[in-house]
């Protein structure tokens, strides 16, 4: 991916709110997403500049709204669709008088999931969260040992992915816990967080035909925040011997838009194993990945009670970590290792990273790390406690990446909201419509 004059820091756009260096989106992001106005059924494309939003095809810079078609372009053509739109909004564009009716507010627009998702697989490759979490089961031996060579996953429900601002309702499943006879349903008391990031697949591949490890990227359009809401209890009951069932599929909330890898060149970094660890096996190494294979990216963990929003409180940030410096595994290895069998990808298809949880406590991307498996509650700056969520709570992420010399980019908000058990499917839009 390489840095061009798109990610000039010293770019400024025609869109004013553009240039405030508190926004997510400058003209050096660019990223894409599905929009509504009003009552309108149908979804459209735009890009975000500021604090409005582009409708490509009223810019005329997309044939239709399908997003698929936007998703799998190929490398070169995707850079110079990025192109356009970055000299096209710039400050002094020709484009300027035809793409301002072509706006649209970002305060008037619903957003939907980013593309319609055709299949999920949630990874786990946050390695301190792996520790941490191993360590409360097994003190002596908390990585078991296949996890340095390969990376682990589990494919999940794109059914119940939510855009970020979507309600849901706390899951209900079999509970049992060490001092019961036997098993009961009941709702989940011990609700929880995971900080991820989502990768979006652009390209697919045919069946049996895996993705070599160069070429990886080439598949891949983009990244954003991604909450993999988790129910313990049912959690511990149901996963062994084959792993997450109902304790994953009630929920997953995703961020609206999509920050492509082309935005994100500035901001790469070499991805280093610790001392002592085993290599990559060949299919998952290569120069460049070594190289440049991680991606910097400031990732927080914002909780705001019930109780905080009724008083006006915007919530506690309770939790900072670094994709880079949580994951043990890169974006392109997953790709390869997930179609080195032959399994076929398609556009649209979704990767959670798994918690990212950094080396320090206060870095952990969950709940059941934060406080020991509930054992030690956490206190908020209201005073309130929490072991796991409660009704009411929202959870907010946000991810950014600023270094010096370059102009900082963001990820907007990924959200969501508990509601108590039993009190009805909450209101969604045909989010996975085409």
């Amino acid at each position: 991916m390489p840095i061009d004059d798109t990610h000039d820091p010293a770019l400024a756009s025609w869109v004013d709110s553009a240039n405030d260096p508190a926004s997510d989106f400058p003209i050096q992001n660019l990223p894409f997403g599905r929009f509504r106005t009003g009552s309108e059924p149908a979804w459209r494309i735009g890009v975000a500049i500021g604090d409005q939003v582009l409708d490509l095809r009223a810019a005329g810079l997309v044939p239709d709204h399908d997003m698929s078609r936007v998703l799998q372009l190929a490398p070169a053509a995707r850079r110079e669709l990025r192109r356009a739109l970055s000299r096209g909004l710039a400050k002094g564009s020709a484009e300027q008088s035809r793409w301002r009716d072509a706006l649209v507010p970002m305060a008037r627009v619903r957003m939907g999931l980013p593309c319609r998702i055709g299949d999920y697989t949630d990874f786990y490759v946050g390695i301190h969260h792996a520790m941490a979490v191993g360590r409360q089961f097994r003190p002596d031996n908390p990585l078991l040992p296949n996890y340095k060579w390969v990376p682990i996953g589990y494919h999940g429900r794109a059914s119940t992915v939510n855009v970020s601002g979507q309600p849901f309702v706390r899951p209900s499943g079999q509970i049992k816990g060490p001092n019961d006879e036997r098993p009961r349903l009941a709702p989940s008391q011990r609700l929880d967080i995971e900080l991820e990031v989502g990768i979006f697949v652009g390209r697919g591949n045919p069946q049996g035909q895996p993705i070599a490890i160069g070429e990886a990227e080439d598949h891949v359009f983009g990244l954003a925040l991604f909450n993999d809401w988790s129910a313990r209890d049912i959690q511990a009951w149901e996963y062994q011997p084959l792993g997450p069932f109902l304790a994953k599929s009630f929920a997953s909330t995703v961020s609206p838009w999509i920050v492509t890898l082309d935005a994100l060149a500035p901001f790469r970094r070499p991805f280093v194993r610790p001392a002592g660890d085993p290599e990559p096996l060949p299919y998952l190494d290569s120069p460049q990945l070594r190289e440049r294979g991680a991606f910097d990216v400031q990732l927080e963990v914002w909780l705001q009670t019930a109780a905080m929003r009724k008083a006006g409180h915007a919530g506690d940030c309770i939790a900072r970590s670094n994709f880079a410096d949580a994951a043990y595994w890169t974006v392109s290895q997953l790709v390869t290792h997930h179609t080195v069998n032959g399994c076929a990808l398609g556009s649209g298809d979704l990767f959670g990273s798994g918690t990212l949880s950094g080396p320090q406590p206060q870095q952990a991307g969950s709940l059941l790390e934060l406080t020991d498996g509930g054992k030690r509650p956490i206190t908020l700056s209201n005073g309130e406690q929490r072991t796991f969520l409660l009704d009411g709570d929202s959870v907010r992420l946000a991810g950014y990446c600023q270094q010096a010399g370059r102009r900082r980019i963001g990820f907007g908000p990924c959200e969501g909201t508990v509601l108590a058990a039993g009190s009805g499917a909450p209101p969604r839009d045909d989010a996975q419509a085409a």
